[in-house]
């Protein structure tokens, strides 16, 4: 169950950098648009579970799930979605590849963390592998916005590092609670700041169109409401970093759909990308699988010894 969600989950956010990229580029307000999506799918899910459990209005005022919001949802998209007028979502798909090195990065600095050899390996590896993957077909003007938009990306995945790890600790925390609701009431908040910085920042009204409002009904639906609750399980089913592994995995989605959609160029050498990224997702998860394979041979074993 945990693989067939994490490959639904994968796919669903390698469509999304292209559906967010669509939606700015129809003229809807980056900060806006951002905070529609998160606050009607947090609120969506969270009035679902209150109809049935009327004891859960008591998270909403939680103030781990208010920081968690701020950092997970909030930072992280305020961030992409304002960056994505200059950057394409081909190299916004790749920065966003950063985020789990600097998952393991902050767990090491901050927690003391030991992370195995494998797995740092898996890292770096994976993110050559995303940049092998795109290289040939993207074009950069290297102007200042273009700049200023590859470093906003960047400091939005501090933002998701973080914000992953501290929500892994608050599900901990709050374990009798359903993870689902949990993710609710942290997009609620997060899609609050995202409108308070609309409104500081004096964004125009925005002009909807069909493009538009196709964007933030499928981000909605099925980035948010879908996307980020199966997220949010895994993180409480396995561990921080595991779930974070889709951002290797969404730019063989982004680069799919790109050259079906937006015709982007494809040249051979993105196979050897490809390679890569799998390598990287089999190093990563190396002890995983292994202990995977340990726990069946046990129970096959015990099968066996009570037959």
């Amino acid at each position: 169950m945990i693989i067939f969600l994490y490959s639904i989950m994968c796919f669903i956010f390698g469509t999304t950098f292209l559906a967010i990229k669509i939606g700015v580029d129809a003229g809807l307000p980056p900060f806006f648009s951002a905070g529609i999506r998160f606050l009607l799918a947090g609120a969506i899910i969270f009035l679902f579970f209150f109809c049935r459990d009327r004891s859960i209005r008591g998270l909403l005022l939680r103030k781990e799930l208010i920081f968690t919001g701020f950092s997970l949802t909030f930072i992280t998209f305020s961030c992409l979605y304002w960056a994505e007028q200059y950057v394409t979502s081909g190299i916004a798909a790749v920065l966003s590849a950063t985020g789990p090195i600097l998952i393991i990065m902050l767990q090491r600095i901050m927690f003391k963390t030991r992370i195995a050899m494998i797995s740092m390996i898996g890292v770096v590896i994976g993110f050559i592998g995303v940049l092998f993957l795109f290289l040939p077909g993207l074009t950069i003007e290297f102007n200042t916005k273009w700049l200023i938009g590859c470093s906003v990306i960047l400091l939005g995945e501090i933002g998701y590092a973080w914000g992953t790890i501290y929500s892994s600790k608050v599900i901990a925390a709050l374990k009798s609670d359903s993870p689902i609701v949990l993710n609710a009431v942290q997009m609620i908040y997060g899609g609050l700041f995202l409108i308070m910085i609309s409104v500081i920042s004096k964004e125009s009204i925005p002009s909807f169109s069909i493009e538009g409002i196709s964007s933030i009904a499928y981000l909605i639906i099925a980035g948010s409401m879908l996307g980020h609750t199966i997220y949010y399980y895994l993180v409480a089913k396995t561990n921080s970093f595991f779930p974070s592994t889709w951002l290797y995995v969404s730019p063989l989605i982004a680069l799919a759909i790109g050259s079906l959609f937006y015709k982007e160029y494809f040249h051979p050498i993105m196979f050897v990308g490809i390679l890569f990224i799998l390598t990287s997702l089999l190093l990563i998860n190396y002890h995983k699988i292994q202990n995977h394979a340990k726990s069946k041979k046990i129970t096959a074993a015990k099968s066996i010894n009570i037959s």
